[in-house]
């Protein structure tokens, strides 16, 4: 018997194909995209690194449950229409989603081929096909079903309500979403900036999900122009609340009060939202500052941050309390950060604000500090160095310390469950609320996260939602 004629062993491609991307000192200066996405030919070369390994350990680490081997290996085929269409069987916003979502710690972080050597670029791929798709005119929506006669309000138009509006209006339910700005899109609108996420590609994922069926509304704040039970009493079966958590935070310290000192909410607001940027082109004004600092660690600092230096800040410093390898911030952004010329000032904490004359900041008060025993994060607790006080002189802080809930949706809601800090009490399996009928998901419900876990929670409500009205 002859032996079987063995199938040639598969070249493994240790890097990722790398994407092309605006010049440091050229992108500082605009607020255009900083990644440029792959070409055809780089999408398919990327695409053929990945292995196909039969037990597919990256649609685990997606919280919404792509099907991340099938869209690449029809990528690998030059299949694009095709592709596209597997990715948004389960993801309504994968434009968004290429560009912001941390697959470093998700999807390509249990990619088999990343064990030896660097993971398949799964982000870059679905920002690719869903690129590709939008430009090439191919949007196609689904066939609506036939309608189910029930009717679901979701309020907030943030990735998970987004999510939620998708996968209902798919299954033929009555989709009405509210939005309390003038803008659909919630934090990928007012949070996250141009540079990053370009505001078009935000229209263009909530002009699909209308497409599906779903109705928005917006200038509709829930809590002031209806309340919950008054949403169902005007003929709705259930309701989501994905309103995010856009509340600021601030250290408590002396002067916070005074001129030059913003919440990242607010700083990115006016730039993002509301075209600050862009000023006297759009009315909405804002500091132009010599010297920012920047108080926090995470990917909402490193917008704050790299949005004042575009605004042409001489200089702009990044305060931490802890070391770098604590910064919860992605490495990519942090590395485009460093690129751009951010000053990092690890192990430092602030303790006051320095004011003049006139009740404008002019400097920080700092003190250095020294890394302990970890606490309950699993990090290394931060202890200050005593005698260690030195000043920052600065004209502009900006605080971006995480968010708060907002309290006007649970506090006009009789009987919905908040956990101590004002969070919506929601099931983690189901978003089930203490409320019937009442889903919860994103932000609001697990504090400053992720888009795509947001989107995730999303996803998980809209199952649940479906099953409680059928």
């Amino acid at each position: 018997m002859e032996d079987k004629e063995k199938k040639p062993k598969r070249k493994i491609v240790p890097n990722k194909t790398k994407m092309p991307e605006q010049p440091p000192l050229e992108r500082v200066k605009n607020f255009k995209e900083v990644p440029l996405g792959y070409s055809e030919d780089q999408a398919v070369e990327e695409a053929t690194r990945c292995i196909q390994c039969k037990n597919r350990p990256c649609i685990e680490g997606c919280p919404v449950e792509i099907d991340i081997p099938d869209f690449i290996a029809l990528i690998a085929e030059r299949k694009f229409v095709e592709a596209a269409r597997k990715m948004k069987e389960k993801n309504a916003l994968p434009a968004v989603c290429g560009r912001v979502c941390p697959q470093e710690v998700q999807c390509e972080s249990k990619c088999t081929l990343g064990k030896k050597n660097e993971p398949v670029a799964i982000g870059r791929l679905e920002r690719f096909i869903a690129d590709w798709e939008r430009e090439n005119k191919m949007v196609q929506t689904p066939s609506r079903p036939a309608p189910r006669g029930k009717k679901v309000a979701v309020v907030g138009s943030g990735p998970a309500g987004l999510t939620v509006a998708a996968d209902l209006a798919k299954l033929g339910f009555g989709v009405t979403i509210f939005e309390a700005l003038h803008k659909a899109g919630g934090v990928l609108v007012y949070g996250i900036p141009e540079f990053r996420l370009p505001k078009a590609i935000v229209q263009a994922e909530v002009d699909y999900v209308k497409s599906l069926g779903a109705e928005l509304v917006t200038n509709a704040v829930i809590g002031n122009l209806y309340t919950i039970p008054e949403l169902f009493n005007n003929g709705y079966d259930a309701v989501f609340i994905g309103i995010g958590a856009g509340g600021p935070m601030f250290m408590d310290i002396p002067g916070e009060n005074l001129n030059g000192v913003y919440s990242a909410n607010e700083f990115l607001t006016r730039s993002n939202l509301m075209k600050a940027y862009l000023f006297p082109e759009y009315d909405t004004p804002i500091k132009r500052s010599r010297n920012v600092a920047v108080v926090g660690g995470g990917n909402v600092a490193m917008d704050s941050a790299r949005t004042a230096l575009r605004l042409g800040a001489d200089a702009v410093y990044l305060v931490y309390r802890r070391s770098r390898e604590e910064m919860p911030a992605r490495a990519e952004e942090v590395h485009h950060a460093e690129e751009e010329g951010l000053i990092f000032k690890f192990l430092t904490n602030p303790i006051r604000i320095v004011g003049d004359e006139k009740g404008n900041v002019k400097g920080m008060e700092c003190l250095r500090m020294e890394l302990g025993e970890p606490d309950a994060s699993g990090r290394r607790r931060p202890i200050a160095v005593k005698g260690s006080e030195f000043i920052i002189d600065i004209d502009t802080l900006i605080m971006s310390l995480g968010t708060n809930a907002n309290p006007l949706l649970p506090q006009s809601t009789p009987g919905l469950a908040l956990n101590k800090w004002g969070y919506i009490v929601a099931d983690e399996e189901n978003a089930a609320t203490s409320l019937q009928g009442v889903y919860a998901g994103g932000d609001i419900v697990t504090g400053g996260a992720t888009v795509i876990l947001a989107m995730g929670a999303g996803r998980k409500a809209a199952r649940e939602i479906a099953k409680y009205l059928s």
